[in-house]
C-alpha cells in the first residue's frame, strides 16, 4: 500500500476573511508537525476562559486585559480550522469540540461582562448578571441551532454574513475599544436585546431547513417507490 502524500496548502482555496487569512499564515509552518487542530482549539479555549475571568473581576484594567484576551481568542479560533483544512486533519469530533468551545467561551464572555457592569452599576432595573445570562443563553441556543442546521444542510447552511473581509463575529475585535471607552454597559444591553432576537431568526431558519429536509426525504422516498413499481 502506497502512503498518500500530505495535502498541498497552496492547493486549498484562500480564506475570504482577513482574520482567517492571518490564521492561515500563522499555521502553515505547523503542517507536518505534532501540533494538531485540537491543540489549537484547546489553546483558544484557555485564552477565552482567561479573558472571561478577567472581564468578571470588575476592575478597569483587568477588564481591558480580558477584552484583549477575548479578541486574541477570536483570532486563534480560526487557526484550528485553517490547520485542519491545509493539513487534511478535519474530523467530526474536532469540529464538534470547536463548536462546543466557541459556545462556552461566548457564554462566559457575556456573563463576565454582566459581572463587570454589576460592579459599576449595581442599581440597574434588571441586574447586569441577568442581562449577561440572557445574552449568553441566547448565544448558546444560536450555536446549537447552527450546529443542527449544518448537520442537515451542510457547512454553507451556516455561513455567516460577511462584507469587505469581515464577518458578524468580528465585532469581538472591537471589545478592547469598547472597554477603554467605558462602553460595556450599552454593549451588554445591546447584546441582551440583539442576541435573543437573532436567536429567534436562527430558530425560524432552522424550521425552514427542517421542512426542506423533510420534503427532500419524502421526494426521494416517493421516487424510490415509483422506481420499484416500475421494475415490478
Amino acid at each position: 500500500m502506497t502512503k498518500s502524500c500530505p495535502p498541498n496548502p497552496k492547493a486549498v482555496p484562500e480564506p475570504t476573511t482577513w482574520d482567517a487569512r492571518l490564521a492561515r499564515c500563522l499555521v502553515t509552518p505547523l503542517v507536518g508537525t505534532p501540533v494538531t487542530p485540537n491543540h489549537l482549539t484547546t489553546l483558544r479555549l484557555a485564552i477565552g476562559l482567561a479573558g472571561a475571568y478577567y472581564l468578571s473581576l470588575g476592575q478597569f484594567w483587568m477588564c481591558t486585559l480580558g477584552a484583549l484576551l477575548i479578541a486574541l481568542s477570536n483570532l486563534v479560533d480560526h487557526t484550528d480550522g485553517e490547520l485542519a483544512r491545509i493539513s487534511g486533519q478535519s474530523s467530526k469530533i474536532g469540529h464538534f469540540y470547536d463548536l462546543a468551545c466557541d459556545a462556552l467561551v461566548t457564554v462566559l464572555l457575556f456573563l463576565g461582562i454582566g459581572f463587570y457592569v454589576a460592579v459599576h452599576h449595581p442599581s440597574m432595573i434588571v441586574p447586569a448578571q441577568w442581562l449577561g445570562g440572557i445574552a449568553g443563553v441566547a448565544v448558546a441556543l444560536i450555536f446549537f441551532l447552527r450546529m443542527r442546521i449544518e448537520s442537515m444542510a451542510g457547512k454553507p447552511g451556516t455561513k455567516q454574513a460577511s462584507m469587505a473581509g469581515f464577518e458578524t463575529e468580528d465585532v469581538l475585535y472591537l471589545l478592547p475599544v469598547v472597554t477603554i471607552l467605558n462602553g460595556m454597559t450599552p454593549f451588554l444591553i445591546a447584546a441582551a436585546i440583539g442576541a435573543p432576537l437573532f436567536a429567534v431568526y436562527v430558530a425560524v431558519d432552522f424550521q425552514r431547513v427542517v421542512r426542506q429536509t423533510r420534503r427532500r426525504a419524502q421526494a426521494t422516498h416517493g421516487k424510490d417507490g415509483n422506481d420499484f413499481q416500475a421494475v415490478r
